[in-house]
């Protein structure tokens, strides 16, 4: 899975991306990049580079939410389809 290709499709714009969670289920989650407003600080204790992740801001429970990005099936935003 390539992060900067999502990254590059999706901007700043909400998306919706289909993965697969933990649990072996799929969840299907309307999105955007780079919210800050909810934020209360802190500091996460591990880099999600190292582990393939991507964070993202869930707009349906209103808090971030941490992707594998080695179990994305497909991304839309923009009127286009990444299927993975």
């Amino acid at each position: 899975m390539n992060k900067e290709k999502i990254i590059k499709l999706v901007g700043n714009k909400f998306f919706t991306i289909s993965f697969i969670k933990k649990d072996g289920t799929l969840r299907k989650m309307n999105a955007r990049l780079g919210v800050t407003k909810h934020l209360k600080g802190g500091k996460k204790s591990y880099n999600p580079d190292d582990f393939n992740y991507l964070t993202v801001f869930d707009l349906g429970k209103k808090q971030d939410r941490t992707v594998n990005l080695n179990t994305v099936k497909e991304v839309k935003a923009n009127k286009e389809t990444l299927t993975f």
